[in-house]
């Protein structure tokens, strides 16, 4: 088959945008951990017929948010603190692998790119505002893949990200100070932006190692 016997289609699908806002609500909380997804239900909220919303799950299912239990049903991931881990140490890795190429070509890039979601979550540390950190926090590493330059890099953190917003809930009862959180990010970019690239190196790591201490510590309470 040719190119030319290709026929167009639409640049989003119906099973697309669901799989976006089912995302959302899995990395929000507002699909809870465990919690059991019916087609009919939400076939029925997004007024839709059921074939989007299996396409739009199997999406979710490929991708890890979601998993199957044959005749029982699709259900949202539950994270063990093994799948912390183990989403910290590929965390490490990609976020590791943009660092190295922004450190080669992209600072300037980096520390602007890295001032707005710093700025953001400094706000909502002094507001004392949670949620306003997490998202701010998202936002940083995000920039982070992104400025690298590397789709393969982004594509990759994807996933990776969604599962780390599902932490970050957690993650903020941590601090006893959010200015402490935010104040790992300020440091982290004022290392990527000029600091000697082992003092970056090092920062990276060592916040992907406190938020797993963190979390351990926090599930063993």
């Amino acid at each position: 088959m040719s190119i030319v016997d290709f026929e167009p289609v639409n640049k989003r699908s119906t099973a697309e945008m669901i799989a976006d806002r089912l995302r959302e609500a899995i990395m929000r909380g507002s699909l809870a951990p465990g919690s059991q997804l019916g087609e009919a239900d939400l076939a029925a909220r997004f007024e839709v017929s059921r074939g989007p919303i299996r396409e739009a799950m199997q999406r979710l299912v490929s991708e890890g948010l979601l998993y199957s239990i044959r005749n029982r049903g699709i259900f949202v991931i539950e994270l063990t603190i093994d799948d912390v881990i183990d989403i910290y140490r590929a965390r490490t890795a990609i976020e590791g692998g943009a660092l190295e190429l922004i450190l080669t070509s992209y600072r300037d890039r980096a520390e602007a790119a890295l001032g707005p979601s710093v700025e953001s979550m400094c706000a909502a540390a002094e507001r004392g505002d949670p949620v306003g950190v997490s998202d701010a926090d998202q936002a940083f590493h995000e920039a982070l893949v992104e400025c690298a330059g590397s789709p393969r890099l982004v594509r990759a953190a994807r996933t990776l990200l969604i599962e780390t917003r599902m932490c970050l809930g957690a993650l903020q009862t941590t601090y006893p100070d959010l200015r402490d959180q935010a104040r790992e990010h300020v440091d982290l970019r004022a290392a990527v932006a000029a600091g000697p690239p082992q003092r970056a190196r090092a920062l990276l790591v060592e916040h992907m190692e406190d938020a797993v201490q963190r979390l351990a510590g926090r599930s063993a309470v």
